[in-house]
């Protein structure tokens, strides 16, 4: 793991995939208000939570054991509970016929005073650090410094804001039990915010048998960055998407994750600056959007079932 501040070392993306952003410009007592809005819905009754439950477009709350992301190793699902909060995009709108797209889904103003408004900063803020951190990672491919910036490409991006709680479960490997099975994240990059309990972890060698894991150690202050599967698609497997995952210690577990992805159009293909006649492309061209929705639906319930149980 290196610390990145305004300066970005290539090592990092060559290495491990996982970094750390300092000087992001997002000050500590704004990102304790995030956490403490987070921590104010999970505290919530299941209930409650429920009555906003995600939607297709996944918007809103997704329940303990609701994605699966190790289907080999894991027994059930992840135990852990999220939140969703996308591009706000109005209903009637062309945009909102995306995937992805559409408006979200919020809680009442009753219930969690400020609640909707602190997210959308935060949406707005941890969008313009991936957007920074983007620039850099091209100038790192040789690249102009706003190649990702295209309007094909991030002009209009498929951001999504991700709250999770760990709810204190203590894992156990051997029988399949995970807060978070073993994963690479899909899209460019996500910037990820932890409290101060351990629990992630990282496999630089995905394909090494066995897997070696390292602990990433929580920074206050610091955003965790992983590159995601379409950057390594992107790069031709020079920067590679790393795997990761999060195991309980019995210890509740707080943690944002902003994940920045392409616009839905976007042609995830090999960069220009990747390839030779001697390192031809390793992965065939992919929409975004596409790719996006078979790995959602790899990885998460069917929604019918929860309608079954609520009948």
């Amino acid at each position: 793991m290196l610390i990145v501040p305004c300066y970005f070392n290539l090592q990092a993306c060559l290495d491990s995939g996982f970094f750390y952003v300092v000087n992001h410009g997002i000050s500590q007592e704004f990102m304790e208000q995030v956490f403490a809005q987070s921590k104010s819905f999970f505290d919530l009754p299941l209930e409650v939570k429920m009555k906003l439950l995600r939607n297709e477009k996944h918007r809103g709350y997704t329940p303990i054991l609701d994605e699966l992301l190790d289907p080999e190793k894991q027994i059930n699902g992840d135990y852990k509970e999220g939140y969703y909060i996308g591009v706000e995009v109005p209903e009637g709108d062309v945009g909102s016929e995306k995937p992805f797209y559409g408006p979200n889904v919020w809680p009442s103003k009753d219930l969690l005073p400020g609640w909707r408004e602190t997210m959308e900063k935060y949406h707005s803020e941890a969008l313009r650090v991936s957007k920074e951190v983007a620039r850099i990672i091209a100038l790192a491919l040789d690249l102009d410094g706003d190649y990702f910036n295209k309007p094909e490409m991030l002009g209009e991006p498929i951001a999504t804001l991700r709250l999770l709680h760990y709810e204190g479960n203590v894992s156990d490997t051997e029988k399949g039990l995970y807060g978070a099975g073993a994963h690479t994240d899909y899209g460019l990059i996500t910037l990820l915010a932890t409290d101060d309990v351990w629990g992630l972890q990282i496999c630089k060698d995905k394909d090494a048998n066995p897997q070696i894991w390292e602990a990433v150690a929580p920074q206050k202050g610091a955003f965790i960055v992983n590159l995601g599967d379409m950057l390594e698609r992107w790069s031709n497997g020079i920067f590679r998407s790393t795997l990761h995952r999060v195991l309980g210690n019995g210890q509740e577990r707080y943690s944002i994750a902003y994940f920045m992805e392409p616009s839905h159009e976007c042609l995830v293909e090999c960069l220009p600056s990747c390839k030779s006649e001697k390192n031809p492309p390793k992965f065939p061209p992919v929409q975004c959007s596409t790719y996006l929705s078979q790995r959602y639906k790899d990885t998460h319930t069917d929604l019918s079932s929860y309608q079954k149980q609520m009948i």
